[in-house]
């Protein structure tokens, strides 16, 4: 793997931690819709921060099986990551639908 994968891995991993474990506790508790409102700003600052470093560069991003953009490296690892991360919250915290 290279760096910039490891990088956006990284960046994904520290913003989903943060929101999960100090961020949502504290301002969405156990509020779906609220945890789904903060997540916006969470992977849109993801989102954010990737796009800046590599918008416009053309360099493409190993998924294992496909190259890709980052764009949808980011979006496909921030994915993999939250999912459990998300079920662990959801169960710790008995989230209202």
């Amino acid at each position: 793997m290279e760096i910039p994968e490891l990088s956006i891995i990284l960046l994904n991993l520290v913003i989903i931690l943060v929101s999960y474990l100090s961020i949502y506790p504290k301002l969405a508790g156990n509020s779906f819709n609220k945890i789904s409102f903060y997540d916006l700003f969470a992977s849109g600052f993801a989102f954010l921060v990737v796009g800046l470093n590599y918008w416009g560069t053309g360099h493409e991003f190993n998924l294992l099986v496909l190259n890709t953009n980052w764009f949808w490296f980011t979006l496909v690892i921030y994915a993999i990551i939250e999912i459990p991360i998300m079920i662990w919250y959801f169960k710790k915290q008995k989230v209202k639908f």
